[in-house]
C-alpha cells in the first residue's frame, strides 16, 4: 500500500494532538501541510489488515453434487456416526480437552504427544505459524498457484511475502524456489500434493529446502497425502525446522467439524501452543476423531474409490480433448479457456458444482473438478460430456491451443 493511499484514509486526531504537544519549530508547517487531509473519525485496523487479501469462498447454494471443494463427497466412517450418537447433552456444556485426542493422534503416527498439535483445520495451523514466527520485515516463501490462505495469514503479519510462480507445466519449480530463499526467510510453506495443480514435491527436495533455510520453519502441507502416498511425516521431530500439516477434512470426511494437525519438533509446537486458544478444537470433533483414525478399512476404501475415479476422469478428458494436468490428489485441473465461466454455469445447470480457478496466478481459463466415489464420478463425467456439447466447446478453445501460456517470473 502506498503512502498516499494510507494517508487517504485520514489523519488520526491522536497523532495531531501528539504533534501539537511535542512542539518544535516545524510543527506549524507540518500541520499546515496536513490540513487538507481528513481527520479519522472511525476505528481503523492495522495497516497490514487494510493491505492483506481477503478469501471469498463461493459457498452459496451448494445443493448440487459437490465436485468443487475437494471434500469427501460421500461420508465419514460409520464409526464416526456411532461416536456422535454417544454424545450427551451435559457433554456439550464442558470446555473441550484437546490433549487426550492429541495423545491418540501422536500414537497413531508414532510420535510423542508433545510433537503433535490439533488445530481448527489446517487453516488455523497456517494462521498460528504466521503469528508465531513472522515479524514485519521477515520474508515468507510460497509457490504459486497454491492455497490462497497462505497469502492471507502471511500478509496479516508481514509485507515480505515472496511468491515463486510455477511455469505452464505447473510442476514445482525447485531450483527457482531454492534461489528465492534469503537470510530474511523465516517461514516456507510447500503443499504436496498441491492445490489446485495436483503436483507433488519429492521428499528429497523438501528436505533440501529445510536444510537450505535452517533459520526458517518449513511447513509441508499434506492435506491430500492419502491420494498420493509419499510423506515427510517420518521426518517430523527429526528435522528441527520441519512441521507437517495434515487435515481430517478430505479423506476422513470431517470438513464440517474443522480439525487438522501439525506434527514436528516439540520446541516449535510449544511456540504454537503459546499463540493458540486452549479450546481451539471443538469437543464434537475431538470425540469422533479417534474413531475416524481407527477405521483404516473405511479410509482405504474411500481412497481406492478416488484413485479409480481419477483414472476414469482422466480417460474421459482424453476422449473429449480437454487438456489437464496429472494429479496426485482428489481433483483434476482442466484447461477450458476463455469460456470457463460458461462451462461452470452449464455444469451447475446439470447438477454438478465445479471450482473455477481462473483467478489463481497462471490459471486463467482453468477449472478444477473434485473426484469422489464411483457414482459421483459417473454423474460428473456425464455432466462434463453434456455441458461441453451444449456450449459447443472445442479443444481449440483451450488456453494452450491459443498459445496463451505465460512464462514464469523468477519470483515476486
Amino acid at each position: 500500500m502506498s503512502v498516499a493511499s494510507k494517508l487517504s484514509a485520514g489523519i488520526p486526531q491522536s497523532l495531531i494532538d501528539e504533534l501539537e504537544a511535542e512542539g518544535g519549530i516545524f510543527v506549524e508547517d507540518i500541520l499546515h501541510g496536513l490540513a487538507h487531509l481528513p481527520k479519522i473519525t472511525q476505528v481503523q485496523p492495522r495497516r497490514a489488515v487494510l493491505a492483506m487479501p481477503e478469501y471469498h469462498p463461493p459457498l452459496a447454494g451448494r445443493s448440487a453434487l459437490r465436485l468443487d471443494f475437494n471434500e469427501n463427497t460421500f461420508a465419514p466412517s460409520p464409526r464416526v456416526f456411532a461416536a456422535l450418537q454417544k454424545l450427551t447433552s451435559e457433554g456439550l456444556t464442558i470446555y473441550p480437552e484437546r490433549q487426550p485426542a492429541e495423545r491418540i493422534v501422536a500414537e497413531h503416527f508414532g510420535l510423542a504427544p508433545e510433537q503433535v498439535m490439533l488445530t481448527n483445520g489446517v487453516d488455523e495451523a497456517i494462521h498460528l505459524l504466521a503469528c508465531a514466527f513472522l515479524d514485519e520485515g521477515d520474508e515468507a516463501l510460497v509457490c504459486t498457484p497454491s492455497f490462497f490462505m497462505y497469502d492471507v495469514s502471511i500478509s496479516m503479519m508481514t509485507s515480505g511475502l515472496r511468491r515463486v510462480q510455477a511455469d505452464d507445466t505447473l510442476t514445482f519449480p525447485f531450483e527457482r524456489f531454492l534461489a528465492a530463499i534469503t537470510p530474511r526467510t523465516k517461514l516456507i510453506i510447500v503443499a504436496s500434493p498441491n492445490n489446485p495443480t495436483g503436483a507433488t514435491v519429492s521428499r528429497e527436495h523438501l528436505l533440501a529446502i529445510a536444510a537450505a533455510a535452517p533459520q526458517a520453519v518449513l511447513m509441508v502441507d499434506e492435506a491430500y497425502f492419502h491420494f498420493h502416498g509419499e510423506t515427510t511425516m517420518p521426518d517430523a521431530g527429526k528435522i528441527p525446522n520441519l512441521l507437517v500439516a495434515r487435515t481430517f477434512s478430505k479423506a476422513y470426511g470431517l470438513a464440517n467439524l474443522r480439525v487438522g494437525m501439525l506434527a514436528g519438533d516439540a520446541r516449535l509446537i510449544g511456540f504454537l501452543h503459546k499463540v493458540s486458544s486452549p479450546y481451539n478444537v471443538n469437543g464434537v470433533a475431538l470425540a469422533v476423531l479417534p474413531e475416524a483414525l481407527a477405521d483404516e478399512d473405511y479410509l482405504q476404501w474411500y481412497v481406492a474409490q478416488v484413485r479409480a475415479g481419477r483414472d476414469r476422469v482422466e480417460a474421459a478428458l482424453d476422449e473429449l480433448g480437454v487438456r489437464y494436468w496429472k494429479s496426485a490428489a482428489n481433483f483434476i485441473l482442466m484447461d477450458i479457456g476463455p469460456r470457463h465461466k460458461e462451462f461452470v454455469a452449464a455444469m451447475r445447470v446439470h447438477g454438478v458444482l465445479l471450482r473455477d480457478r481462473s483467478a489463481d496466478p497462471g490459471c486463467d481459463g482453468y477449472v478444477r473438478i473434485t473426484i469422489g466415489v464411483e457414482d459421483h464420478v459417473t454423474r460428473g463425467i456425464a455432466a462434463l460430456r453434456t455441458s461441453l456439447a451444449e456450449i459447443n466447446w472445442t479443444p481449440a478453445e483451450s488456453r494452450a491451443a491459443h498459445g496463451e501460456s505465460e512464462g514464469a517470473p523468477e519470483y515476486e
